[in-house]
């Protein structure tokens, strides 16, 4: 007799990371936000930021939730050395269109899964995106829709702001969230695996 699957606890508030798990058959058990400080730390690059953010989130859930499967991801939009904010304002949100506007920028996922015997398991993902030069009436329009807000470099690719992304290198799903081959591959390591939690409502 096989035993039974380990609760799976999706340590994010994102509807969108949310709903790429169902892409994959999956549906968390538990949806649990983690409280944790998102402040980069002097001199950390995004790459690095992404990483340990994803970690952080992982074990702040796990910690609540022994002896379930946890996942938890961190996106972070960079340009150069740059980590951008999660915009939160009109300003914030205009600030990182007026950046990326006519620029290749990299977006970095994170991502980590803690296994219901407490083992870490991590990946990140690095997504290369053009933007095509905004003008003052697309920002205007962009920022009217309000879907920036508490996005990564103020935009949310999966929204009106496709438009402005002539190219992209990489996996788009990463860009909105969470990369499904690698987020995949670490719950099925975790013993979730694809089509193993029915997706539900």
């Amino acid at each position: 007799m096989s035993a039974p699957r380990p609760r799976l606890v999706l340590a994010s508030a994102s509807p969108r990371r949310r709903d790429l798990l169902a892409r994959l058959g999956i549906a968390p058990d538990e949806v649990l936000a983690p409280d944790i400080d998102e402040t980069p730390r002097k001199g950390e690059l995004p790459r690095d930021l992404a990483l340990r953010l994803a970690v952080e989130k992982a074990r702040a859930v796990a910690d609540l939730r022994a002896g379930c499967v946890v996942l938890a991801a961190d996106t972070v939009v960079a340009c150069g050395r740059r980590a951008l904010p999660k915009a939160e304002t009109e300003a914030e949100a205009r600030a990182c269109l007026a950046l990326l506007s006519g620029r290749r920028h990299r977006v970095i996922t994170g991502v980590a899964a803690v296994a219901a015997d407490g083992t870490l398991r991590t990946r990140r993902v690095e997504t290369r995106v053009a933007m095509k030069r905004l003008s003052a009436a697309e920002t205007g329009l962009y920022i009217a829709t309000g879907e920036w807000r508490g996005k990564a470099g103020g935009y949310a690719i999966q929204g009106y702001a496709e438009a402005f992304i002539p190219w992209i290198n990489g996996s788009c799903s990463a860009v909105i969230g969470l990369p499904l081959a690698e987020t995949a591959a670490l719950l099925a390591a975790s013993c979730i695996t694809p089509g193993g939690h029915d997706a539900r409502e």
